[in-house]
């Protein structure tokens, strides 16, 4: 090969490996960085809490209640955190936060505040997690690294469901567990009849409205649970990417066990 021609092909390739390479390092270190922070956090909230508090030494977060003690420290850290969401088995063990006048803040940012492309597992902003709303719509990114709301996708398997029914939102105020109703795929930000804007449903207007939404998730369903809800019952539809089509989500609906 005439050198001429040579050295501005070995220069690019090189220029090309050292950009990848540089990419690869970058994602790599921001993985183990977001890592290191919620297990940080999750070791906070895993402490047994101090049996000897006092009742003066509770945060009150609302007329009637207080602030568990396992997530005191954090809220004080950040107070935009609503909730704490578990799923065995997979990576998800995260604050939940939420930012009603910045809505999409915790997409690119994490519980520290700092900007990351891993954000943090957040409520809808029009949600009232302590009311709380007929519906809570709970996002977390699909990262490649299995983080965030990468877990989610295990649902797709009927044999991970049906060893992990159930799955783990406290509040900042109560202990809570919701039962799996369906696990479904749709797409967004189209006007195709085949979307599923699960997003509008918060607040159930009448019996009727949500039933139908409760209708739909189990006839998109991927398979069935055999569960159902009935109006007066309490859910949360976990929302991730999901990578088969343009613009596609996973979302797993549960609802609330009384």
């Amino acid at each position: 090969m005439n050198k001429k021609i040579f050295i501005p092909i070995l220069t690019a390739f090189i220029l090309v490996f050292a950009v990848s390479a540089g990419f690869i390092i970058k994602h790599y270190t921001e993985s183990v960085k977001q890592e290191a922070l919620y297990d940080s956090l999750a070791e906070i909230v895993e402490t047994e809490p101090d049996e000897n508090v006092e009742p003066a030494d509770l945060i009150q977060y609302t007329e009637t209640k207080f602030i568990l003690p396992e997530y005191a420290e954090l809220f004080t850290q950040n107070s935009d955190m609503v909730g704490w969401i578990t799923v065995e088995d997979t990576k998800i063990n995260y604050p939940v936060m939420q930012s009603k006048n910045e809505p999409n803040f915790y997409l690119k940012h994490g519980f520290d505040k700092a900007y990351t492309d891993y954000g943090c597992p957040y409520v809808q902003e029009n949600c009232d997690v302590q009311e709380p709303s007929d519906n809570l719509i709970i996002y977390g990114h699909h990262m490649n690294d299995g983080s965030m709301f990468a877990g989610l996708m295990k649902f797709t398997d009927k044999a991970f469901w049906e060893q992990h029914k159930r799955i783990s939102f406290n509040t900042l105020t109560d202990m809570q567990e919701y039962e799996v109703i369906a696990v479904f795929k749709t797409f967004v930000y189209s006007n195709s009849p085949d979307s599923f804007k699960y997003y509008h449903f918060v607040e159930a207007e009448n019996e009727d409205e949500f039933n139908a939404y409760v209708e739909k998730c189990r006839e998109l369903s991927l398979y069935d649970t055999g569960v159902d809800a009935e109006y007066g019952d309490k859910l949360i539809s976990l929302s991730t990417c999901e990578y088969s089509r343009t613009n596609g989500r996973l979302v797993v609906v549960a609802k609330l066990v009384k």
